[in-house]
């Protein structure tokens, strides 16, 4: 462990939560947005998107649940408040003006029964029915994976815990612009909020 681990871990810190008997995916905002040159909110790389789609695989094959995020907003963002004001590459998920942008990538499209949830903020859970549907489907654990790290992903890892459900953040699946926040978020997500477990780890639990 290294100096900081050791600091946070005595002060009480990095706790350990236990995977549960019924979990659930939810791919957070894996949209064009994120993957395609010269847009805004190009990350510059598609490494989370493989390793979601090897998650994806391993959940349907264990008869997991998978709901799926994208980011949509009405007529010049009216319904995206503050949070549209605050971001302007989030012009890119008006609907009808952003192009494809808003579409979630081919390589992980959702199935026939599959959950889409539309949000307008970074929250997976804040103003949609995602708790509510969790709930009826007696889900206990919330595998997540998406972009970006240090927002969408880590608001709904802090949402999920708050709500009851245990955050498992898939640490290869999850992606940022910047290594830097991308992270100093999985660390501080680890001592706070969520598990943080490898690719190979979730897909062999998913699989079972």
């Amino acid at each position: 462990m290294s100096e900081l681990d050791d600091d946070y871990a005595a002060a009480g810190f990095g706790g350990h939560l236990e995977w549960g008997e019924s979990p659930a995916v939810l791919v957070i905002d894996m949209v064009r947005a994120y993957f395609k040159p010269g847009a805004d909110l190009y990350m510059g790389s598609r490494d989370c998107l493989d390793a979601t789609g090897r998650v994806l695989a391993a959940a349907r094959h264990g008869g997991v649940p998978v709901i799926y995020t994208r980011v949509e907003y009405g007529p010049g963002g009216v319904d995206g408040g503050l949070f549209f004001r605050k971001v302007g590459a989030l012009r890119s998920f008006v609907a009808g003006e952003g192009g494809d942008l808003g579409e979630i990538m081919p390589e992980i499209a959702p199935r026939p029964g599959d959950l889409v949830i539309a949000k307008q903020y970074a929250s997976a859970f804040f103003g949609t029915s995602l708790s509510a549907t969790l709930a009826a489907l007696r889900v206990d654990t919330v595998v997540l994976c998406g972009v970006s790290t240090s927002g969408c992903v880590r608001a709904t890892a802090v949402d999920a815990i708050s709500h009851g459900y245990v955050p498992i953040v898939v640490r290869q699946a999850v992606g940022d612009r910047d290594p830097r926040p991308h992270e100093a978020n999985l660390f501080d997500l680890a001592a706070k909020y969520a598990e943080v477990w490898d690719e190979a780890a979730v897909v062999e639990r998913l699989a079972r």
